[in-house]
């Protein structure tokens, strides 16, 4: 199927395939795993820190859990086989290119168009807490073997046959110079004049998590990521912002599921780059963040018993004080509350306030694990960027203002805001 970012993006489809050895969910912004947690597995495999630190803090009830057979689940911890998303993580950079596609100008110049702001985009987000090093052993064009043809790679290719004879011949080409054990993940930059415009179907995808993958130097090329054309819509943004595609590929080897649907942006709008990564810059929720383990456990509010509970919440693009408080509803589901204000990475947000949204640890990636409730419906939003979701834009609630679940007998009211902090004061009712 075939994306035009000529409409608004509220029209963009980004639909889910399923391939051969692992569900691909393929739209330029895409993962394939073929691990999934096991019964009991409870390590994350994205932050550094263990479950032994939340010991105290009474989040059990809010660790809403990965269900067997989930796609990329937004259950807390991460399943096993992803990258780890705290600490210095090593990224491997090949720039690759064909003979019925030859590079496209220096390789080096490639690189720089997702280097440095890729590393500066996760030291902002994670607090300094993630330190992304890009490393390219090999500066010039790594050429393939076969025309780029020959591989047979679409939209919704799955790893077999042709994404898994591109790997191996990828790791014969580059094996000799490059120790691939030495990294934490792979990101293949493809020249970009190999296959179709992004402006006409976006191919870039993320297989992550995957076990079975070819092995170089000992190690399963478990969590690679490939970027070919580039997303450039023409509306000037893209200079400032076409880096975005790579950030939000990696989220997926550190565990994360797309957000968007086969309606587009507009389950999450363009508050988690895991959404929308086209256009202005945004930064990643809350719950990421504590996912990743860039939140420590005693920034977040867990409000699991009935009653009413105040609490307050300092915006997410500052670091420090408490960030998240969220309500589970059963032990597969909740909501989570957090401040959004312009700053950070998040400078596409024009109407700051307390965003709520309802996160599902049993949906897959790609079919609307997060919905993000629009305190403002039908309105039209508040911002006029490109490649914005415009309806969600104002979705934050405001002073008096209230969240209101009448089947979970939940009631969220934003009571007061700290002029001078920035900080919201909350109160949680919940029968």
């Amino acid at each position: 199927m075939q994306q035009s970012l000529r409409q608004p993006l509220r029209r963009i489809r980004r639909p889910v395939a399923l391939g051969a050895v692992a569900t691909l969910a393929i739209a330029g912004l895409a993962t394939a795993s073929a691990t999934l947690p096991e019964a009991g597995q409870a390590r994350g495999a994205g932050p550094v820190s263990s479950l032994e630190a939340a010991e105290g803090h009474g989040l059990d009830p809010c660790r809403i859990e990965p269900p067997l057979g989930v796609q990329l689940s937004e259950g807390v911890p991460t399943g096993s086989g992803y990258t780890r998303s705290t600490g210095t993580v090593r990224s491997l950079n090949l720039m690759v290119d064909f003979s019925d596609a030859p590079g496209d100008g220096a390789a080096m110049k490639r690189f720089a168009e997702f280097f440095p702001q890729t590393e500066k985009w996760f030291r902002t987000s994670s607090y300094g807490r993630l330190r992304y090093r890009a490393e390219t052993p090999m500066p010039d064009w790594l050429r393939m073997p076969a025309p780029f043809s020959a591989y047979g790679i679409e939209r919704g290719s799955p790893y077999e046959p042709g994404y898994r004879q591109l790997v191996q011949d990828i790791v014969a080409a580059a094996d000799p110079k490059v120790d691939f054990s030495a990294y934490d993940l792979v990101n293949v930059l493809v020249t970009p004049n190999a296959g179709p415009s992004a402006l006409d179907t976006v191919l870039s995808v993320t297989f992550s998590g995957n076990g079975e993958a070819p092995q170089a130097d000992g190690t399963p090329l478990a969590n690679t990521s490939f970027v070919y054309s580039r997303q450039d819509d023409g509306s000037g943004s893209y200079h400032e912002t076409g880096f975005r595609v790579l950030p939000h590929e990696n989220g997926h080897v550190f565990g994360l599921p797309d957000l968007y649907t086969a309606e587009g942006g507009g389950a999450v709008g363009h508050w988690d780059i895991m959404s929308e990564d086209w256009g202005a810059n945004n930064d990643m929720l809350g719950w990421h963040k504590w996912k990743l383990g860039w939140l420590d456990d005693d920034q977040i509010r867990c409000a699991a018993a009935p009653g009413v509970r105040d609490v307050t919440l300092t915006p997410l693009a500052r670091k420090g004080g408490a960030k998240l408080a969220f309500v589970p509803l059963t032990p597969e589901s909740g909501y989570a509350v957090e401040v959004r204000t312009r700053g950070g990475n998040d400078e596409a947000v024009c109407e700051p306030g307390v965003l709520v949204y309802h996160v599902r640890a049993d949906v897959d990636t790609g079919q609307g694990p997060i919905t993000v409730a629009d305190s403002d419906e039908d309105s039209g939003g508040c911002t006029r960027r490109p490649n914005v979701h415009a309806e969600l834009s104002d979705a934050p609630f405001r002073p008096g203002e209230s969240f209101t679940d009448h089947e979970s007998g939940l009631r969220i009211t934003v009571l007061s805001q700290n002029r001078r902090t920035g900080a919201y004061r909350i109160r949680i009712s919940r029968s």
